[in-house]
């Protein structure tokens, strides 16, 4: 049976993997969006930025939370995240499933909503379905709901709150660390665009007495934690350079 959800309600979970499914409806005009999980401690904060799950960062370092990716399916488009509850470190009390739509308000997303799915089950009814409703329309990140313990079990409850300064925002609310430096070279910088840089750059003329060899120069190209660099050209979008999460644009 599918728990139809209201905001702030909740529901019991018996299901020790869930698959938490973002959907919305595509169409001229409409934003991409991207789902995204945050694991708190027992003080609301993350631990480290390791706790951040997000396209540059598709899965915690502990294998218990990750991204499935993008899907079309008949009523639109799907972003879904898995959780596996029964491995959860003790230190983690909260799971934040979030939606950001890329720096672009969220009353252009038609049909927004969560399903929860007992992993375990093929083909299974959603066990708990919410329909996301942005209380002011200019959110740009949406907190959907969470998966939180209770006792020796877990929950979890439909929230859709939302942040007007996008995933920015809401990261940084709950401890993440964000480098907005304007212009700095982003993690997984492709080697042409690391040459064009250094093109502009006048040479540094050497001593006629230097006889020793420069020394070789280091590959680039490799994205953060060993994942391939994204793809250029998103407005606002984090990207993880070796000390954690570095947002770049707005």
């Amino acid at each position: 049976m599918t728990h139809a959800m209201l905001k702030g309600s909740n529901v019991p979970l018996d299901a020790t993997t869930v698959r938490a499914v973002l959907r919305w409806t595509p169409g001229q005009g409409v934003p991409d969006v991207d789902a995204s999980a945050l694991l708190l401690g027992l003080d609301g904060r993350v631990r480290s930025d390791e706790d951040f799950v997000f396209y540059n960062q598709p899965r915690h370092p502990s294998g218990k939370v990750w991204r499935l990716g993008k899907k079309r399916v008949s009523e639109g488009l799907t972003d879904t995240i898995q959780t596996d509850l029964s491995g959860m470190e003790p230190g983690v009390g909260r799971v934040l499933l979030v939606a950001s739509a890329d720096g672009v308000s969220f009353d252009r997303v038609p049909a927004l909503c969560i399903f929860l799915y007992d992993a375990a089950v093929a083909e299974g009814e959603p066990l708990a379905h919410f329909e996301i409703k942005p209380e002011t329309g200019a959110e740009t990140a949406l907190i959907c709901g969470e998966l939180y313990r209770r006792g020796e079990g877990w929950k979890f409850r439909a929230l859709g709150e939302g942040y007007s300064n996008g995933l920015k925002g809401l990261a940084t609310d709950f401890g993440i660390s964000v480098d907005e430096s304007e212009g700095a070279l982003p993690a997984g910088a492709l080697p042409a665009e690391v040459g064009a840089a250094a093109a502009a750059v006048p040479p540094v003329a050497l001593p006629e007495t230097t006889s020793q060899p420069l020394p070789p120069a280091v590959p680039v190209g490799q994205g953060a934690y060993g994942y391939p660099p994204p793809a250029a050209g998103r407005d606002g979008e984090f990207r993880l350079p070796p000390q954690g999460p570095q947002f770049i644009g707005r």
